[in-house]
C-alpha cells in the first residue's frame, strides 16, 4: 500500500510539478543565453569595462552558488522542512534554484570580445564536444533520475532508499554530469569574452565543490563509495581532476 507523506496532496503536487516545469525553462534560457546573447561580439551601448563586468558576474555566480552550498547541507535542509512540508523540501530548493539561475543568466555582463573563432573542419569537432557534454548530461541525469532531481518523486511518495548508481559515464568520471557542463561551455567554436567569463567561473565553482559534495557522499554510502573513488580515479576531467 502506497502512503504519501505530510504535504503530498494536490497543491504538493502541483508546485513540485509547476518546479520541475520551472527547472526546464531555467536550462531553457541558459541554453538562449549562452547561445545567442553570450555569443555577441558587438559591443551594446553602456556596456561595462572588462574588469568591472568580470567582478558582477563573478559575484553573480558566487550569490547563486552559496545558495547551492548552503542548502545542500543537512542543517539547512533541516531548518526548511520546519517551515515547509517533508515532502517539499527538494521542490522548494529547485524553485529557489532555478528562479536563481535565470537572474544570474539575465543579469550577467557582456564582454563582447572574440577570444577565438575556430573555422571549419575544426568547428565540427568543436560542436561534437558539444553535443557530447549535452548527451553526458543527459544520460548522467537519467541514471540519478530526474523527478527526484525536480522534487517530484518525493510528493508522489516513491522515492527509493539511496543506493549509488554506477552505470554509462560514471565509470569515465565520478561527476560525469559536470564533465559534460565543461565540455558544453568550453567547447563552443566562437568564444566570446562573455562565453569565456561563465565557463570559467562556473566550472571553477564546480572544481571547488567537489571535494565538498564527495565527503557528504561518503557520509550517505561510507565505504562502498570509497571503492567508488578508487575504481574510478577521475573526478571530473580524465587524465587532468
Amino acid at each position: 500500500m502506497r502512503t504519501h507523506p505530510a504535504g503530498s496532496g494536490r497543491l504538493a503536487r502541483t508546485t513540485a510539478w509547476l518546479g520541475g516545469a520551472v527547472f526546464v525553462l531555467s536550462l531553457a534560457f541558459f541554453v538562449w543565453s549562452y547561445g545567442v546573447r553570450f555569443g555577441r561580439s558587438t559591443p551594446a551601448n553602456g556596456s561595462p569595462g572588462v574588469a568591472a563586468a568580470l567582478a558582477v558576474n563573478a559575484l553573480l555566480f558566487t550569490v547563486f552558488a552559496l545558495h547551492h552550498s548552503v542548502m545542500a547541507r543537512s542543517g539547512a535542509k533541516a531548518w526548511l522542512m520546519r517551515v515547509v512540508p517533508p515532502a517539499l523540501e527538494r521542490s522548494v530548493y529547485v524553485w529557489i534554484a532555478s528562479v536563481m539561475f535565470m537572474v544570474t543568466c539575465a543579469a550577467w555582463r557582456e564582454i563582447p570580445v572574440v577570444v577565438y573563432d575556430v573555422p571549419w573542419p575544426a568547428k565540427g569537432a568543436c560542436l561534437g564536444l558539444q553535443g557530447w557534454g549535452v548527451w553526458l548530461t543527459l544520460r548522467s541525469a537519467g541514471v540519478i533520475d530526474p523527478l527526484e532531481l525536480a522534487g517530484i518523486r518525493q510528493v508522489l511518495g516513491r522515492v527509493r532508499p539511496p543506493s549509488l548508481k554506477v552505470f554509462g559515464p560514471y565509470h569515465l568520471v565520478r561527476h560525469p554530469i559536470y564533465f559534460g557542463w565543461a565540455l558544453m561551455t568550453f567547447g563552443t567554436p566562437l568564444m566570446t569574452g562573455t562565453r569565456l567569463s561563465f565557463a570559467v567561473i562556473s566550472t571553477a565553482y564546480l572544481v571547488i565543490a567537489i571535494p565538498f559534495e564527495e565527503r557528504s557522499l561518503i557520509d550517505v554510502f561510507g565505504d562502498e563509495y570509497r571503492a567508488y573513488q578508487t575504481r574510478v580515479r577521475w573526478r571530473m576531467v580524465p587524465g587532468v581532476y
